[in-house]
């Protein structure tokens, strides 16, 4: 005899089409990290944008937080097959962060940097017209360091481990240029609803 509820909670008629094939929703924030969690304080915080290996501005926090704050909810999607809907961030926009600087984007891909080594690539396109930002607050609060905090990248629409967490700087690129995980198999584009996990995806 099989009963109802083993096969498990099947999301909402409304919900079923904002979850990419492949995942599962969940109700909690999962932590996953490819090392130790690092401490970083907001006093020795900062954030640089680079085209290639000069700099162009470097941010301290309150400079960085001294710019256009923008909130976005979004669905988000891990690539361990768990989603999230609806997770409210504030932060600022990549197009407030260019325009601070008055710089259109030179190169078509970048790479993201944290405070821990870990990098990962991510088109331009991907970055600018609202889509992605630096998230510095989750649910209207500061980000804790599980989830990346004082601030990570958020690129919502492709997979979670490209909004990299704890987040110090933004590289123009000329080629595009695989990051952590890129290079340990992962796909390079990462397109969740594609299921664009792993190099040949």
């Amino acid at each position: 005899m099989v009963t109802r509820g083993f096969t498990g909670k099947r999301p909402a008629s409304d919900q079923s089409d904002r979850i990419p094939p492949g995942q599962h929703l969940v109700g909690d924030f999962p932590v996953l990290s490819a090392g130790p969690t690092p401490r970083v304080s907001v006093e020795n915080w900062s954030f640089a944008l680079k085209i290639g290996p000069r700099p162009v501005k470097r941010w301290t926090w309150a400079e960085f937080n001294a710019l256009p704050q923008t909130k976005m909810t979004r669905d988000i999607h891990c690539v361990t097959k768990w989603s999230k809907l609806n997770t409210p961030w504030t932060g600022v926009l990549i197009d407030d962060l260019l325009a601070d600087v008055g710089l259109e984007p030179p190169t078509s891909h970048t790479l993201a940097h944290s405070h821990d080594g870990y990098s990962t690539n991510v088109p331009v396109g991907d970055l600018v017209g609202g889509k992605a930002m630096i998230a510095t607050y989750y649910d209207g609060k500061p980000l804790t360091p599980d989830h990346g905090g004082p601030a990570r990248l958020l690129v919502p629409h492709l997979y979670f481990w490209k909004s990299a967490k704890w987040i110090n700087g933004l590289q123009f690129t000329e080629r595009e240029e695989a990051g952590f995980w890129e290079l340990r198999g992962y796909h390079i584009y990462g397109d969740p609803w594609r299921e664009q996990r792993y190099s040949g995806d």
